[in-house]
């Protein structure tokens, strides 16, 4: 059984894992070391982000989103990481998290949920796919990774229920 939380400061040993063992495949993240703890936590928005855990409560893996800006045309737009323990993979914990996701921030009012996956990483590019996610395009190599330089294809869901009407201007 799978039981989807809110990420708490608990987890933050568990979530770093996981995301070093993403970060160690070379094909998750031009990062090459997790953050801290404080660093991860900063950057996310608390409200969108959240664990998967087995009936034994291991965490599996997470979910998270960050603002993509802090100007006020962007306030509905996201862009997250889904990281999931590589004991754990092709199990549907992926699936759950986005879908959590998806949840908490159409129901905040957020109308685009992005991000950017590497085209070696199938496997991400599949799941984000049946989550509704499409491809907008390929940023040719816009960085460095032990070098060599890297393309990403950049993905993103618009939602079907928030932002169907323009916001009111800003006054």
């Amino acid at each position: 059984m799978l039981t989807i939380r809110a990420m708490t400061a608990a987890d933050a040993d568990d979530v770093l894992a996981i995301y070093q063992a993403g970060i160690d495949t070379g094909d998750a993240t031009f990062e090459t070391a997790a953050p801290t703890w404080a660093a991860f936590d900063a950057g996310r928005l608390p409200q969108h982000r959240f664990v998967a855990c087995d009936a034994g409560g291991r965490v599996l893996g997470w979910v998270a989103a960050s603002p993509v800006s802090a100007r006020p045309a962007y306030a509905g737009v996201v862009e997250h990481s889904v990281y999931v323990h590589p004991d754990a993979r092709g199990r549907g914990v992926g699936a759950t998290l986005l879908r959590a996701l998806i949840t908490s921030t159409e129901a905040a009012g957020i109308w685009t949920i992005q991000s950017g996956i590497f085209p070696e990483n199938t496997a991400s590019l599949a799941l984000h796919a049946s989550a509704g996610f499409r491809v907008i395009g390929t940023r040719q190599r816009p960085g460095c990774l032990h070098g060599v330089w890297r393309d990403v294809i950049a993905i993103e869901r618009r939602s079907t229920v928030a932002g169907l009407t323009a916001p009111a201007p800003p006054r």
